[in-house]
């Protein structure tokens, strides 16, 4: 069962809610992308070095990710909610007011450059200079929140909110609340043992398709999804990783994971002719950047869940079998250009071609 509401049950000032956080995330999207990938092709382009594109056996569900980490890969962790994080919470999402958004606290932190005047403006994503002021922060360590203002009760109003959010929800709580909403445990994570207990542990990242000791942004960003679920609303938690060249992006809709992909100039003539599109409209808006006859695009996987990983339908106690698949590729597609506007999402399977 969902945690979150589905929009025909929501009341008609709850659905009006929903629609603007969803504009609002396909704005969001469109930028992180942007930052994710397109921006650091160009940080490893202006350094001289050759960009370390992904292969696709690290696209695959339960893969194991080479440890290196790239310096010119943007690196950030977002969490973007439909509605406010209860103050009650505060002690796993760590948002006080030592670290908000405002004027004192940013230039007592040194951590972006600020001037002395700072328009409080900015932090609201409907200001115009909101991306701008976002990208500056996006370098600083843990997350940045972006919520519904709790100020503004009249209206929808969603602001950057807190930054340097650390989450502080332990792995184990993490596994054991995912675990027992599984049915593979009643109560607690030890009652079977500290094996089983381990292996529940492993299978909550494969739940979330990321490999066992996941750098720290990565296991951040999948705690705090799973604390999320507590709340009644939708949520985004996007996670850029400087290991993986990839940007993870978990909602309601579920997992997926966006790369840069390099296509040859005959596979590039082959996609733009399955979908009836003209190479010359193919290049001009779905291209991130060239490499000689060859063309760079973003592509993206989304995964789904196994019968092992949903709760059972009759809700009894199941046992653990460690090496079945909890997760698996549902689709495959190459994206158009973040800044394109008329062309849609092309499939295409290439991880077990």
């Amino acid at each position: 069962m969902s945690h979150w509401v589905y929009r025909n049950q929501l009341s008609l000032q709850n659905r009006q809610r929903r629609s603007y956080y969803e504009v609002l995330r396909d704005e969001l999207d469109q930028f992180v992308t942007s930052y994710a990938l397109v921006n650091s092709y160009r940080r490893f382009a202006a350094s001289g070095a050759v960009y370390p594109f992904v292969e696709k056996r690290e696209l695959k569900p339960r893969a194991r990710i080479p440890h290196m980490e790239y310096e010119s890969q943007n690196a950030f962790l977002i969490l973007f909610l439909e509605d406010t994080i209860p103050s009650v919470y505060k002690k796993y999402i760590r948002f006080f007011d030592v670290n908000k958004v405002s004027r004192t606290n940013l230039l007592r932190s040194k951590l972006v450059p600020l001037s002395g005047a700072f328009d409080r403006r900015l932090k609201h994503i409907e200001s115009v200079h909101f991306f701008n002021f976002l990208e500056t922060l996006l370098p600083v360590d843990y997350a940045l929140l972006i919520q519904r203002d709790p100020a503004t009760k009249a209206r929808n109003r969603y602001s950057l909110t807190h930054y340097h959010v650390r989450i502080d929800w332990p792995i184990a709580d993490a596994a054991e609340d995912l675990a027992r909403t599984l049915r593979y445990i009643s109560k607690d994570l030890y009652e079977k043992g500290e094996e089983h207990a381990e292996d529940l542990q492993k299978k909550f990242f494969e739940y979330y398709s990321m490999p066992v000791m996941s750098g720290g942004r990565r296991t951040a960003a999948i705690v705090a999804s799973q604390f999320l679920r507590r709340l009644p609303c939708v949520s985004t938690v996007y996670a850029g990783s400087s290991e993986t060249r990839a940007l993870f992006r978990i909602s309601e809709d579920g997992i997926s994971k966006l790369i840069l992909l390099k296509l040859s100039a005959l596979e590039m003539a082959e996609l733009a002719e399955a979908n009836q599109i003209k190479p010359v409209t193919f290049k001009k808006n779905y291209l991130v950047a060239r490499e000689g006859t060859s063309g760079v695009v973003v592509f993206r996987v989304a995964y789904t869940h196994t019968v092992h990983a949903r709760p059972p339908e009759d809700g009894k106690l199941r046992e653990l079998k460690p090496d079945v698949s909890w997760i698996t590729v549902e689709s495959q597609h190459v994206l158009p250009a973040p800044a394109a506007w008329r062309f849609p999402p092309l499939s295409y399977n290439m991880i077990y071609s």
